[in-house]
């Protein structure tokens, strides 16, 4: 009976999500802002996870501005959460007008060896994955995500992720083969560094000064597979002005042969990103839940 119920709330949400994606972007925005402070108040975890990461990252500023900023950041969150209807059926022309994309879009398509985007996990992360595969003419892309224990959910995830048809998604729980074929096959590869998955392949690297527990997947692959890396930062605009994708020139000198010092880089650079919007990053994902041995969880 329960699994049924929760099959029928999800098959009703998915629906919401289907409606609402039909709204302009000027009423949608707002709707998600609104939803973002109702979370803030009854998602009491959530709430305290992102205020704990933002005291520690940002330990010079009064608990009066982290407040602020975990608010802040909840309404982006709203956004995310309701705009995910919208990339998930709005049509190919209208998320061209609503995502605005900057610097070198085309790089992946045009360099004739594998390329990695490497994207941090900000509020619009799904916009920069639509934008990379606007981006796409003569290659497809892959990527590795998180499976959902909602079935439904999942399902419809993925479905919304892959409706484009120039993008295969890989289950991390699954197998590493088919991905690193998919690539070596000249699939451009969109690289989330920056969550804390525990210990496996991991080191414990500076984030904002506080030791993270960080894959040093990211130089190892690119280093093994001799793939050009290129940043990509998304961002959520105020009101109806939509998204915009910055697509950053390819990183020179990355990787080298030091899988630690590269890992480092990135974390220093996602640190940069953060600091541009604080507000947008993902700070309700517990990114310190992996401690050194005999250091208490922040949490």
């Amino acid at each position: 009976m329960k699994a049924l119920a929760l099959r029928l709330a999800t098959h009703a949400v998915l629906a919401l999500l289907w409606l609402l994606h039909w709204l302009p972007l000027a009423v949608l925005a707002p709707l998600g802002r609104a939803l973002g402070l109702l979370l803030w108040v009854l998602a009491r975890h959530r709430r305290h996870v992102a205020l704990t990461n933002l005291g520690l990252c940002f330990p010079d500023r009064s608990a009066q501005e982290h407040r602020a900023i975990a608010i802040e950041h909840f309404q982006f969150v709203g956004r995310s959460l309701l705009e995910r209807g919208l990339l998930w059926h709005a049509s190919e022309a209208r998320l061209r007008r609503l995502i605005h994309i900057e610097g070198p879009a085309s790089f992946a398509d045009e360099e004739p060896g594998p390329v990695m985007w490497l994207v941090p996990h900000f509020v619009a992360l799904d916009v920069a994955a639509i934008a990379a595969r606007f981006s796409l003419a003569h290659r497809r892309g892959c990527t590795i995500y998180q499976r959902q224990s909602n079935a439904v959910f999942d399902a419809a995830m993925r479905r919304g992720r892959m409706r484009f048809g120039n993008i295969q998604v890989f289950s991390r729980q699954e197998s590493a083969k088919p991905m690193l074929r998919a690539i070596r096959d000249g699939e451009g590869f969109f690289n989330l560094p920056d969550m804390d998955f525990g210990r496996k392949h991991a080191a414990f690297v500076p984030f904002f000064g506080v030791p993270a527990a960080t894959l040093l997947t990211t130089s190892r692959l690119a280093h093994l597979l001799d793939m050009k890396v290129q940043r990509v930062v998304a961002e959520m605009l105020p009101g109806s002005q939509g998204y915009r994708v910055r697509f950053l020139e390819p990183w020179e000198g990355f990787p080298t042969d030091d899988a630690l010092a590269d890992t480092r880089a990135v974390n220093a650079w996602i640190e940069e990103e953060i600091r541009r919007m604080p507000a947008q990053y993902l700070w309700v994902h517990k990114r310190f839940k992996t401690r050194p041995k005999g250091v208490p969880s922040p949490y």
